[in-house]
């Protein structure tokens, strides 16, 4: 049986922040599941980067079923975590499941992939303190709140923690996060 990967994810989480990591690593060969708050269809969103605008803008995105609800995840069950930005962090990072299913990643050395708004969820945790870590730069004061080093990067890595700042990141992101999880979970 391939090893598990799973995705921590919600209504209004970037599209392209899931969706790549999602089939990128089904194409590794990965068994990759969705768990949001609910099991259900979610809405996701297009973050976007227009001329003259001081910040991103948001459009619906794609939508896509979560495979499980977070109280039902046995994250022993998984090689390792991706935690897509986008909106969601925001309210996931209060969910006492999200934050029991996160710590276990850190507590048991097993790669964490975070992008964009996604180290709001690890530093809810307290897992980001004494780390190194890429955010979307706007979140460069939660980072540092949280004990952490702030690095403006297209991918940081941090022993199990690689990180991005958007997904822009992509390709150079899934690369350090595929070889970290190659090394400590391969597929089969």
């Amino acid at each position: 049986m391939a090893a598990r990967i799973l995705i921590i994810t919600g209504d209004a989480a970037e599209s392209l922040e899931v969706l790549y990591p999602y089939q990128r690593l089904r194409e590794e060969g990965y068994e990759v599941h969705l768990a949001a708050p609910q099991r259900r269809t979610l809405q996701f969103v297009v973050h976007d980067f227009v001329d003259g605008f001081d910040t991103y803008t948001e459009k619906p995105g794609y939508t896509w079923p979560a495979d499980i609800a977070f109280a039902d995840v046995d994250p022993a069950e998984y090689a390792a975590v991706v935690i897509p930005g986008g909106r969601a962090p925001e309210y996931l990072r209060n969910n006492a499941e999200v934050q029991r299913i996160v710590r276990h990643f850190f507590e048991s050395d097993k790669p964490v992939a975070q992008i964009c708004h996604g180290p709001l969820i690890t530093a809810a945790t307290g897992s980001l303190s004494g780390r190194r870590s890429a955010a979307y730069p706007a979140l460069a004061p939660d980072v540092l709140a949280a004990g952490g080093d702030f690095v403006d990067s297209e991918a940081v890595v941090d022993g199990v923690l690689v990180s991005a700042r958007a997904w822009p990141d992509h390709p150079a992101w899934m690369r350090a996060f595929l070889e970290v999880l190659r090394s400590k979970a391969p597929v089969q």
